[in-house]
């Protein structure tokens, strides 16, 4: 958590920072007009210190002030407010906090100035890791309707803060909201405290939701494996296993040698050895290939190696029994060899040629080679159309789907 931590003192201190000088060059001149002549000797060479950047003095002529009798309600308010901006300026947040806190009950303020008081006390509490504070007084900036947006987003971050994870993803969820509403793009942490809670929990179904969502936030690579990793963990059907680990291939998280030895074995069993070399040939390129599983891999590959060379010398034959064939499956099978063998302009035209004919065993397969061929050709528009086809492919697997939705949506 130390992460979250740090982004949020980060963003508080900020917080602070501005409210406190905006408060404090609006009281100076209300303090010189108002404050009693009992400590007007005090305040202002507490106001000349604070406007030097002397916090210690200005502290010390404020004590003094303080320590006066006779004083009222007006002039205390006074003097906490200048002492919570010298704390605040020294970086002592718990003080100021609480000269804030008690400059607010003496009872002097307006409504619209407790509420901005409320503002700085809040990121005050949250900067100074007095979160169950923060929270308080969060929660009352809500029910008011003061609760800005980035704040929103801070109560979440204090809800995960103190382990309280339902609070903390209802939270997340308004900030979300909060953010789309105000036309901006939500913040990563959001969805990562969601992330964090499900994953403590167990809970698999809502952990492969954040990640999703993090996938369409970000984009980034370590989600996507995460995400891909998720969803082998349970599946069984090894058609559905080779349709992950496209995913994991063409968005780069492969993370482990294993992924590519198992991926190129099952392409090797879907009889296309062109691109079982191709996956391991990268394998060992990215260095992904550990010692001692390199003489079992380069087995593998040579024997892909040999499979691939025969495919290659008889695709003039493939084609003309493809072009006779009344059969899709028969050019759709062909486009998914060119595939591997990096003719993406045939590949793409042999799986539509076999999608006009019918009679296509796996129109999800054929889908995805359609749509990776195009992607690769740069033809984004139609990479989406072929994607897109996945939603009608009766029997399709639903998390393979959402997850070539994914792909479409943010690689294409």
């Amino acid at each position: 958590m130390s992460h979250v931590k740090s982004a949020l003192r980060g963003f508080t201190v900020a917080a602070v920072m501005f409210v406190g000088v905006a408060m404090f060059s609006n009281v100076s001149l209300a303090a010189e007009k108002q404050i009693s002549r009992v400590i007007a000797k005090e305040m202002t060479a507490a106001q000349k210190a604070l406007q030097s950047n002397k916090w210690a003095e200005a502290i010390q002529n404020l004590d003094a002030a303080q320590a006066k009798s006779g004083i009222n309600a007006f002039d205390r308010s006074k003097i906490f407010e200048f002492k919570g901006f010298a704390f605040i300026k020294q970086g002592n947040y718990k003080s100021a906090l609480q000269a804030y806190e008690d400059g607010v009950a003496t009872g002097v303020y307006s409504p619209e100035e407790v509420n901005k008081m409320s503002k700085t006390i809040f990121t005050l509490a949250a900067s100074s890791q007095q979160y169950s504070k923060a929270i308080e007084y969060g929660r009352k900036m809500s029910d008011n309707g003061t609760l800005s947006a980035g704040d929103t987003g801070v109560m979440a971050q204090l809800y995960y803060l103190t382990k309280d994870c339902k609070d903390s993803v209802v939270w997340s969820d308004k900030a979300i909201s909060a953010a789309r509403k105000a036309g901006e793009a939500p913040k990563e942490n959001f969805y990562q405290f969601k992330l964090s809670c499900a994953s403590n929990a167990g809970d698999n179904a809502a952990t492969i939701a954040a990640l999703e969502d993090l996938v369409k936030v970000t984009n980034k690579t370590e989600y996507w494996n995460n995400l891909s990793r998720l969803l082998l963990q349970d599946e069984k059907d090894d058609r559905n296993i080779l349709m992950i680990y496209r995913i994991m291939y063409n968005v780069g998280a492969m993370s482990s040698g294993n992924y590519y030895v198992e991926m190129s074995q099952l392409l090797l069993d879907a009889a296309l050895p062109g691109e079982a070399q191709a996956v391991l040939e990268k394998a060992f390129a990215n260095n992904m290939i550990k010692d001692d599983q390199k003489e079992r891999t380069t087995r593998l590959l040579n024997s892909a190696k040999q499979r691939a060379d025969v495919d290659h010398k008889g695709l003039a034959q493939f084609a003309t029994e493809a072009a006779r064939n009344k059969l899709g499956e028969v050019s759709v099978k062909l486009g998914e060899v060119y595939y591997g063998f990096g003719d993406y302009q045939n590949a793409a035209k042999s799986i539509q040629d076999g999608l006009d004919k019918g009679q296509v065993k796996h129109l999800d397969e054929a889908a995805v080679y359609m749509g990776l061929s195009q992607a690769a050709l740069k033809n984004a528009a139609e990479a989406k159309k072929a994607f897109s086809t996945l939603k009608s492919v009766p029997n399709v697997s639903p998390r393979v789907l959402k997850l070539w939705e994914l792909y479409s949506e943010k690689q294409v």
